[in-house]
């Protein structure tokens, strides 16, 4: 992993990722900065011992999204004929959502500030969203004369409907916290000087139940958006045959039994 790219704290069963190029905004089209991520993605699905992770970025900016001065000068995965460009994508920054949408541990997005473009999907990626009251958030593609590139235009249906999808989209304007709260974009807008602790304690919410039902549980809500009811039902009872025979379940039935608060391994 590029350290520089991605700073990783670890406190218990939680992880905080910073992106760290604040001097650009915190970009996330640069080669450096995929592999970090699709590298810390890969190293929590093994790690059994990580439950929930923070994601935020450096300095005043969630991200930026794509580095515009890459798109003028056509360096990075913006260069070359369109062939070219087709692969930069594909084999570029479209492994972000790919990897994000694999991550068997759930995500809080910690948004410190404006989610522009490719910035605003990487919210979207993640499974929870906290907001300081001063960021904003934009599906700029369209102000620069392109398409969402990573998968905006999968995801942002998805999260605020079809509707609002429509305008934020077309129009690129820009969407301000406490809207994207309304629209059920964001879970929670908070003041920007208590935004860490916010979705650190969003974190840990998660963090304290069975490490193993949690990262099931994830699976099933991503597999439901294309699943029929029937293959769904076939999964959940696949997975609810492993999670009854878990040293966890065992502890939870105990403790709630015992009225006493469980210790969960993840064993």
């Amino acid at each position: 992993m590029s350290e520089n790219a991605l700073l990783v704290e670890r406190d218990e069963h939680i992880e905080t990722w910073t992106i760290n190029r604040p001097e650009k905004r915190n970009p996330i089209s640069d080669e450096e900065v995929v592999a970090a991520l699709v590298e810390a993605v890969d190293r929590v699905n093994r790690d059994r011992d990580v439950r929930a992770v923070v994601l935020t970025g450096a300095g005043t900016a969630f991200s930026a999204g794509g580095d515009v001065k890459k798109m003028r000068d056509r360096e990075g995965i913006f260069g070359g004929h369109p062939f070219q460009v087709r692969e930069g994508y594909r084999y570029g920054i479209q492994q972000i959502p790919l990897a994000f949408h694999r991550c068997e541990v759930p995500m809080v997005a910690a948004v410190n500030g404006p989610a522009v473009g490719a910035g605003c999907d990487l919210a979207l990626m993640c499974d929870l969203r906290v907001a300081a009251d001063t960021a904003w958030f934009a599906e700029s593609f369209v102000k620069l004369g392109i398409i969402p590139g990573d998968g905006g235009a999968w995801l942002l249906p998805r999260v605020v409907g079809p509707a609002r999808a429509a305008e934020v989209a077309l129009t690129g304007d820009r969407v301000d916290a406490q809207t994207a709260l309304a629209w059920g974009l964001v879970n929670q807008v908070v003041p920007a000087a208590e935004l860490l602790e916010a979705a650190t304690t969003l974190a840990r919410r998660i963090a304290v139940n069975p490490p193993h039902a949690v990262r099931m549980g994830k699976k099933l809500l991503r597999e439901s958006g294309h699943q029929s009811l029937a293959s769904h039902l076939e999964m959940s009872a696949a997975m609810q045959a492993l999670a009854h025979h878990a040293p966890d379940h065992t502890e939870a039935i105990g403790a709630f039994l015992d009225k006493r608060e469980p210790t969960f391994t993840g064993e």
